[in-house]
């Protein structure tokens, strides 16, 4: 135990997944090459920087110093970056869209040859801070209270971000019941998980990802209510975009959402849609071409960055056509997460005992020793059958009977004489 955490402690920290990605597109290395170095496969590199999983030991070490989060000597770790600036939101019933100006995007055949792209410089017009949670009531300094700051921080990321991630999840699918439980959802889990997501760089991320998620899951087909769309935009403009997105595959609509509409630079992009960063670039420009021939005055423009900006004024017409729909208040959130957190453990806990009290009733009534059973009795064909004197007739029996009655005067028997 005590090898085990000193290793621990002993091992290089390593930077957020997308920060992962980022050094090693700035290095200009892709992701075989990493996996060669390091010893590793390709899956197993692009699963590091999805945050499906971490390096360990030697592996955790090489890949530190690889990628350049750890320099050779030791040094003191540098200060983390500030986060990028979440969705903003405005007033109720607006816009979701981040308050940033779409990026420029990147073609495929601008692309380096080995898939590596620079990141986007993204310029911010507008950032709204995100809120700081309630502070204490003054004069009551008691650490009683202390266990309502993860409640406290988790309602204010929830007013802060629901509502745009409603409107946002509503470009994706077209349903805004739908959309509801998928932010919904979202939150419940972010609950579940509040100590991962509280240290995360980005939390609205983490939450608009596992909305994005559900949303978006072709289980959630299943649900007759999930398949009716809602009655379309009045406005020509507004229907013909969200026709031409619900028309896209889901991984091509992602891709323009998050790029044109949240803000999102190309890399970070393709982090959370876990592909590479040529193929988000070869998706946004089939999106954008897709919802071209539906608006024609978003192909007007020459340069990308004019159709970035044109489908990001569209896609915020498009989320402030639709009022927000009646989100639960934060506390319902967590309550409902808990107590499904609860239900799914006695439902573990229940399934455990049972099978455990069928392998003992098993082991109980199970026979000891194995035994043969026998065959079943078949017919024998081939064999004779059984021989013998014939059975006698009453007159032989008569006869036989009279023959050992009778005294026998014959002559007497002939005894050789010996000496």
């Amino acid at each position: 135990m005590t090898q085990s955490t000193s290793e621990k402690a002993a091992a290089p920290p390593l930077p957020s997944p997308k920060e992962r990605r980022r050094l090693r597109e700035a290095l200009s290395l892709t992701e075989d090459q990493v996996a060669s170095a390091v010893g590793v496969t390709r899956a197993t590199v692009r699963a590091w920087e999805t945050g499906r999983s971490s390096p360990r030991g030697r592996k955790r070490e090489a890949y530190a110093r690889l990628i350049g989060a750890v320099a050779d000597s030791p040094a003191p770790p540098p200060a983390p970056p500030a986060p990028p600036p979440p969705v903003p939101v405005e007033a109720p019933g607006s816009v979701a869209m981040a308050a940033t100006e779409p990026d420029e995007a990147v073609e495929p055949e601008a692309a380096e040859p080995d898939g590596a792209v620079e990141p986007e410089a993204a310029v911010a017009s507008e950032v709204t801070e995100m809120p700081e949670a309630p502070e204490e009531p003054p004069g009551d300094p008691d650490p009683g209270h202390a266990p309502d700051a993860p409640a406290a921080a988790f309602d204010a990321l929830y007013q802060y971000a629901a509502s745009a991630l409603f409107q946002q999840t509503y470009l994706l699918t077209g349903q805004r019941a739908l959309s509801r439980a998928a932010v919904t959802k979202a939150f419940e889990l972010a609950w579940e998980r509040w100590p991962e997501v509280a240290v995360d760089r980005d939390p609205v991320g983490w939450v608009r990802a596992a909305a994005y998620e559900y949303a978006m899951s072709p289980w959630r087909r299943l649900n007759r209510e999930h398949r009716r769309l809602d009655p379309p935009p009045e406005a020509p403009a507004s229907r013909a975009l969200l026709d031409a997105l619900l028309a896209l595959p889901p991984s091509y609509r992602r891709t323009l959402v998050l790029h044109d509409g949240v803000g999102l630079g190309l890399p970070e992009t393709a982090a959370e849609t876990e592909a590479s960063t040529r193929a988000a670039a070869g998706r946004l420009v089939t999106a954008r071409a897709a919802v071209a021939e539906r608006l024609p005055e978003i192909a007007e423009p020459d340069a990308p960055a004019g159709q970035s900006a044109l489908i990001h004024e569209h896609l915020g017409t498009l989320a402030r056509s639709r009022p927000v729909a009646p989100l639960p208040v934060p506390e319902l959130i967590r309550t409902g997460s808990e107590r499904k957190a609860q239900l799914w453990a006695r439902t573990a806990i229940a399934f455990t005992v049972l099978i455990v009290g069928l392998t003992l009733i098993t082991l109980a009534t199970a026979p000891r020793k194995y035994e043969t059973p026998p065959a079943p009795a078949q017919k024998v064909g081939g064999v004779p059958p059984v021989g013998g004197p014939q059975k006698l007739t009453p007159q032989d029996v008569k006869l036989r009977k009279k023959l050992g009655d009778e005294v026998f005067h014959g002559p007497a028997r002939l005894v050789p004489r010996t000496g």
